[in-house]
């Protein structure tokens, strides 16, 4: 132990008395390992903002959608009797139907035909339902006498933007009029996108909404999923005979990970400029140790072993190297979780996830690696450095 701290205080002397020599090196490899850090920062925050995205969209990893076509329609409670037995026998707890209609709505400028997405409580699980008011259904929503509806940014505007805590309220005219209940604002997918609304299925068989297209989804886990893809297929085949059953994946992740491709590209690229970083130390590194002949011959001679020439000539390199690549690991920090950039990187995050503890270590170890590397070859020119070169230097 006391030989490695030794050898440790020694390294760091020698780079006090040669910092001038290792300075624009150590500045070519903080940044390497800033920008290899960062690649993997950013690629790390891209993914969870694409992820997001994406489950909002096709639901989470893994999602499957359950269907049975054929000739003719197939009988609704059957088909819904299925679904029920599939999810109890495969242990699945997060399901939802998903439906699409429209329906007009009385605000105070006048009737207004909105978007309505029929659902079960499951869809907001499913999908990652972000909200920017309110809360998403519970399971006793379906039982209200006044149908709860969860509304879109766009909605609650021309609503007027009441007090979710009164409970809001909203005119469905039609053939089954009634009055809807506002539990919940979401945000619009895109400026000036119209008005849209989520509502339960007991709610909407209420108001008389009839779906034009309907969906069923399970959320099963990527684990288990081709197992249960496979084994609900042949089970919904083998309930509705003459018919096509299929149970396919919806979410992002079903044809792999899409960001995996650039991100190994751009960190290739980080990995060669950290490799020009790590050739500009050698450059250094052998200069040094041929300015230091005479001071290593001397040490020769009085007795230090080939090994501890070695391992302090490396040492150096190493120390060095780890130095900057704790500045390199810092400054690729600041940059990713500068606001501006997770604003631009993840758009669709309302919370960032913290810095991946993996690119921090990957930086500071591809440092040390780097230095361990550049280190070794002077290494071995120092440790064949005799007595006799010091006298004749």
């Amino acid at each position: 132990m006391t030989g490695l701290v030794s050898t440790l205080v020694e390294a760091w002397q020698e780079l006090r008395i040669n910092k001038v020599r290792i300075l624009l090196a150590l500045l070519g490899v903080a940044l390497s390992v800033a920008a290899l850090t960062s690649v993997v920062g950013v690629g790390n925050l891209a993914r969870e903002g694409y992820k997001v995205q994406s489950e909002r969209n096709g639901g989470r990893v893994a999602t499957l959608s359950l269907s049975v076509n054929g000739p003719t329609t197939p009988d609704p409670a059957k088909l819904e009797k299925a679904y029920q037995g599939i999810q109890q026998r495969y242990g699945i707890t997060t399901s939802t139907h998903v439906g699409q209609t429209q329906a007009g709505f009385q605000f105070p400028r006048g009737v207004t035909a909105v978007s309505m997405t029929i659902v079960d409580v499951g869809y907001g699980i499913i999908h990652r339902v972000p909200l920017q008011q309110g809360s998403w259904f519970a399971a006793d929503d379906g039982h209200r006498l006044a149908p709860a509806v969860v509304v879109s940014e766009a909605f609650y505007n021309q609503a007027g933007r009441p007090n979710l805590t009164t409970h809001p309220t909203v005119r469905i005219p039609g053939d089954q009029p009634a009055t809807a209940v506002i539990i919940g604002v979401v945000p619009d997918a895109y400026p000036d996108t119209p008005p849209s609304a989520f509502i339960l299925s007991e709610g909407a068989a209420m108001t008389g909404m009839e779906a034009q297209m309907s969906q069923f989804k399970m959320w099963v886990g990527e684990e288990q999923a081709d197992a249960l893809k496979a084994a609900i297929t042949a089970d919904l085949q083998g309930q509705f005979p003459g018919y096509y059953a299929q149970a396919d994946r919806m979410d992002y992740a079903a044809w792999g990970d899409p960001l995996a491709p650039v991100q190994l590209v751009v960190g290739g690229v980080a990995g060669l400029v950290l490799l020009l970083g790590a050739v500009g130390m050698l450059n250094i590194s052998m200069v040094t140790v041929r300015y230091r002949v005479r001071e290593i011959g001397i040490r020769r001679s009085f007795g230090a072993t080939s090994g501890r020439i070695f391992v302090g000539v490396m040492m150096e390199s190493v120390v060095a190297t780890a130095v900057a690549g704790v500045a390199g690991v810092m400054l690729a920090v600041a940059v990713v979780k500068h606001p501006w950039i997770e604003s631009k990187v993840a758009p669709g995050l309302t919370e960032y996830p913290a810095f991946p503890i993996d690119a921090a270590l990957m930086g500071f170890g591809a440092a040390v690696l780097v230095g361990a590397l550049a280190g070794a070859i002077p290494a071995l020119v120092a440790v064949r450095v005799k007595v006799i070169d010091a006298i004749r230097f």
